[in-house]
Parts: C-alpha cells; structure tokens; sequence
C-alpha cells in the first residue's frame, strides 16, 4: 500500500504507530489490531513518530474518548456519530453496539489512505471532505431521519492545526447544518505548546503546525453564539495512572497537557 499524506494529514501516523506499539505490548491498554497490520503493511519506522510522552497521551485520550463515548451509546443507542478528521483511526470498532452509524470524514487524500486501509463496513461510510466546507453534512442529515439521538461531532488531533478562524467556521457549519442540536467533542492544546511546538516529541518530526492553542475550553465556545462548553478533562487525568513520569508531568507541568472539551448547542 503506497502512502501519500499532507503535512497535517502526516502526523495520523502519531496515534497509528502509539496504537499499534502498545497493542503489542505484553499488558497492553488499548487493542488496536488493525493499527499494527497498517503498519506492518506501510513498513512504517515508529521510532519519529512514538516517543514516551505523545505515547502517554494517546493512549490516555484513547481511552477518555472511548469511554465517554461508550457513555453516550449507551443512553442513546441509536446515536450518529461523526469522526472529523479520521486519520487511521479504528474507534468504531472499539465502541459499536450494533446500532449506531458512524462516518469518517477527513481530506480526500487522508481517505485515500483509509480506504485501502480499511474494508467497507454495515454503518460505516467514508466522506472525503473539508470540515470547514459543509458539502459533506448531507450524508449526516439523511442518517438522521428517523433517529431521536442527537448527533454526536468528535475532533481527535485536529483543532491545534486550524487557526480559531477556521474552527469558528467549522462551529458554525455545524450549528448552521445541526439546528436541532448535538455534541462536539475536541481536543484542545494550551497556547504554550503551540508557541513551543518545535520542541513537541513527535510532531517536530513531521512538516505541521499548530496554528491554534487556548487555556480553556471556554475560548472556543466564545468564538460564536449558541455554542456552549459543557465539561473539559486534562489527558493528565489518565496518565498520572500508569508512570512516575506521568504523575511528575500532571503535577508539575499541570496546563501543558491537551484536554478533551465537550461542547453542546
């Protein structure tokens, strides 16, 4: 399988080889096999692109996610769900029920990729789209009908590569498109990991940019009306779990972290 990614598009290969490294690890947290057949097939050299501390963190976001999503399933069992930015991810295979649709929306070469990556699926539909365009809400409205759940928006490793302009228009596109309401949630970096992005572990190694960064949720529900923040958790909240370095970073380097906001409107 040849691979041909954009600079952003690249750094999907972050949380794909963290993935596939930790599922073979003996006590592994996540299991993600199609992560480590990607990479294999890709013949991928992890080492740039799995360094301790963007380990940690993938993992603890993974396992945030997949848990808050779990949650929503359950109280919503028919809910829609759309992957903004999807990369290699295999999170639907993690927390289907048997019920929900899913979509996985990201640029036309990162689907690509996926497509080749990943069989065609009952549930499952591929969108090659820009977020910041709404071409691809037609395809989520028509899975609505006749669904009572709201849908349910998740942004993993996108809103630090779009400037705040361009994640108030992506608001907006689903505020606009979504009238009857939903969910987002995003992973939010801190401004000083933006100014300070030269030093990130694995990122440095790839050619993006973090072009955005907020000290709160509450930055990006400001950027248009309507949008509310609902509850916002530091991936130390999980790392701290599992090393000392963990436990040194969230106590010492307490807002470095990214968080996982929730946003409802």
């Amino acid at each position: 399988m040849e691979l041909r990614l954009g600079d952003v598009q690249t750094t999907a290969l972050i949380p794909l080889a963290v993935k596939a490294n930790e599922t073979m690890r003996k006590n592994a947290r996540i299991k993600d096999k199609k992560a480590v057949e990607i990479i294999k097939a890709l013949k991928i050299n992890t080492k740039p692109y799995d360094k301790f501390m963007s380990h940690e963190g993938v993992i603890a976001r993974t396992i945030m996610l997949d848990r808050q999503l779990k949650g929503i399933i359950q109280n919503a069992p028919d809910t829609v769900i759309v992957n903004v930015g999807a990369g290699f991810d295999n999170r639907f295979e993690r927390v289907d029920n048997g019920k929900i649709l899913w979509f996985d929306l990201d640029l036309p070469d990162s689907i690509a990729a996926r497509r080749k990556a990943f069989p065609q699926k009952d549930r499952v539909t591929m969108i090659a789209g820009n977020a910041l365009e709404d071409d691809w809400c037609g395809q989520v409205k028509e899975a609505l009908e006749g669904r009572r759940a709201k849908p349910v928006f998740i942004a993993e490793g996108l809103f630090m590569y779009l400037t705040l302009d361009q994640i108030r228009t992506f608001l907006e596109i689903l505020k606009n498109n979504f009238p009857g309401g939903g969910t987002l949630i995003a992973e939010q970096n801190c401004k000083m990991m933006q100014k300070s992005e030269k030093h990130h572990d694995t990122v440095k190694n790839t050619n993006a940019h973090f072009l955005s960064g907020t000290d709160s949720g509450q930055e990006i529900a400001e950027l248009t009306d309507g949008i509310k923040l609902v509850e916002e958790h530091s991936f130390n909240e999980e790392m701290k779990k599992y090393s000392i370095r963990g436990k040194l970073f969230a106590l010492l380097l307490s807002k470095m972290n990214d968080r996982w906001a929730t946003f409802v409107w």
